[in-house]
């Protein structure tokens, strides 16, 4: 099975996005109930370099270069025939592999739901959850201008 309609490549776009942020550790625990994954070869990589980072000012005034960051990039191949491709923030090689052979077998109709199930839900879930946290404790230091200036 490839991919190739918009809903499967938005699906795996999704997958990816999980996998980039997850850590090789997070991954490897996740994997330790699943099967043992098939053979693969390395096509390219896993390579460091540098990426320029662009911001706006506020949002959405003029690009500028804010800097660089650092991102590993790996491609492979498993025994299906499947590619997958993982680009990573900073420099784990081990982290950029498992998310390119993760992201060949979820190309893969046999290992998809089995995956989903107990990798990429998982890591998933437990990324919002810090995402949560995060804007909970930050929303707990925000300050309501509005009332201040009811005040005056």
């Amino acid at each position: 099975m490839t991919l190739s309609d918009t809903a499967d490549t938005a699906a795996r776009q999704r997958w990816m996005a999980v996998l980039a942020r997850a850590s090789a550790a997070d991954i490897a625990r996740h994997l330790a109930d699943a099967p043992p994954l098939p053979a693969h070869r390395r096509l390219r990589g896993p390579e460091t370099g540098l990426v320029m980072v662009r911001g706006r000012a506020g949002g959405d005034g003029a690009p500028f270069n804010l800097g660089e960051m650092t991102v590993t990039r790996c491609t492979v191949r498993v025994e299906s025939g499947a590619i997958g491709h993982a680009h990573t923030a900073g420099r784990d090689h081990g982290q950029a592999e498992i998310a390119a052979v993760l992201d060949a077998l979820m190309q893969d109709g046999a290992w998809r739901e089995r995956l989903e199930a107990l990798v990429i839900a998982p890591l998933e879930a437990a990324q919002a959850e810090r995402r949560a946290e995060t804007a909970r404790r930050a929303a707990a230091t925000k300050v309501e201008f509005f009332t201040m200036t009811q005040m005056r």
